[in-house]
Parts: C-alpha cells; sequence; structure tokens
C-alpha cells in the first residue's frame, strides 16, 4: 500500500518494495545469473573465439597454444567442446586467410563478446552472447556481429561450458570453420 507525504508543494509517494535477489526470475523467464557469474562465463566464452579468430592470422612466429585449456577463470571447458575448439583452430590455421579468394591476408583479429542475458535452470546455465570479431587485412578492416549461445552444466561449485552454436541460421562467423 502507498502512503502519500505532504511536504509543503511536493509530494512524496512512498510504496513498499521488496529487494529480490540477483537471482529471481524474470517475469516468464527462467533465474538469471548474478553479475560476476556471468562475467566469468563471458570471459570463458570469449577465450574460446579469441583463439579461433587468433587462428586466422599467419605470423611467423605466432605461439598459438597446442590444445585448447582445460579451465579459464575457473569455468571447465568440457572435453568434447576442447577438442571441437582445437579441430576448428586447426582448420583456420590451415584456410584461405584472405577476406576474399586470393586476396590480402589478415594481419590482425580481435573479438569481443558482450553478455546479452545469462539464466540458470537447474543445473543448465545459458549465456546469450554478442560476438563482435573484426579482422584487418592490408587494406581495411571487417567487422562481424554474431549472436552466440553458450551452455553450461553446474554441479555444486563448478561450472563446466558443454555447448556453444550461433543463433542466427543465416551468418557465417569468420572464426568458425563450420559456417564459412
Amino acid at each position: 500500500m502507498a502512503r502519500v507525504l505532504r511536504s509543503g508543494p511536493a509530494v512524496v509517494v512512498i510504496a513498499g518494495c521488496v529487494v529480490l535477489p540477483s537471482s529471481a526470475p524474470l517475469a516468464g523467464g527462467a533465474p538469471t545469473v548474478d553479475d560476476e557469474t556471468t562475467r566469468q562465463l563471458t570471459v570463458a566464452a570469449r577465450s574460446l573465439l579469441e583463439r579461433r579468430s587468433e587462428a586466422l592470422v599467419q605470423t611467423p612466429r605466432r605461439r598459438a597454444r597446442q590444445h585448447a585449456p582445460s579451465e579459464i577463470l575457473g569455468i571447465r571447458i568440457a572435453p568434447g567442446v576442447a577438442r571441437a575448439q582445437d579441430r576448428a583452430v586447426r582448420e583456420l590455421s590451415n584456410r584461405n586467410r584472405a577476406p576474399v579468394e586470393g586476396g590480402p591476408a589478415y594481419t590482425g583479429a580481435r573479438t569481443r563478446l558482450s553478455a546479452d542475458r545469462a539464466v540458470r535452470s537447474g543445473d543448465r546455465i545459458t549465456l546469450e552472447a554478442t560476438e563482435h570479431t573484426e579482422v584487418r587485412y592490408e587494406n581495411g578492416r571487417l567487422t562481424q556481429s554474431v549472436r552466440r549461445r553458450f551452455e553450461f552444466t553446474a554441479r555444486g561449485e563448478q561450472i563446466t561450458l558443454v555447448a556453444e552454436r550461433v543463433l542466427d541460421p543465416a551468418a557465417h562467423p569468420l572464426n568458425d570453420p563450420g559456417h564459412h
């Protein structure tokens, strides 16, 4: 119930408010994930995308990791996801590294990932995010934005990345060998 207090010419309305924890469900949806966990999930997912973007750039002394990490910022990477990442990096490293066949090679790549929303349902956490990848080449640059979904499982305090997919079926991410 609201109370109206009169104090001179201004009228102040005081209403009863309930403060909900950060994991409170959104109207009609699953509970959202707290900001710190969302940041961790985003960093883990971004790290994998960055590694694939880097594979597009041929450098003489590239220090590419041999294998995908098994954990990033406390988030485990499921073995199947790690194998898929390793395969993607190999494929991207071995294909034409130019915006058009026979064109100038990519000279740099940068990937950002912005979390759109993270929700939890039971032991599953879903992160929907927008990837922004910019690749540079001799006389230009190309920027691409792609919406992705990352699936995680949570067992106790341990969170594991178990799947990733592109949300827009018409998208052809530069750093995704299955879509190029």
